[in-house]
C-alpha cells in the first residue's frame, strides 16, 4: 500500500489543528473585550 496518502492526511490534519487553535486563541481574546476600552457609542437621536 501506498503510504504518501497517509501522509498527506496526516500533514493535512496537522494543519487543521494548529489553524482550531490559533482561531480559538483569538476567539478567546475578542470575547475578553480589551480593544473595546475606551469606546464610546454614538447615540443615533443626535446625529
Amino acid at each position: 500500500m501506498n503510504n504518501s496518502i497517509l501522509y498527506i492526511l496526516a500533514a493535512v490534519a496537522v494543519v487543521y489543528i494548529l489553524i482550531s487553535m490559533y482561531n480559538k486563541k483569538n476567539s478567546r481574546k475578542r470575547k475578553s473585550r480589551k480593544f473595546m476600552d475606551g469606546y464610546k457609542r454614538k447615540d443615533k437621536e443626535q446625529s
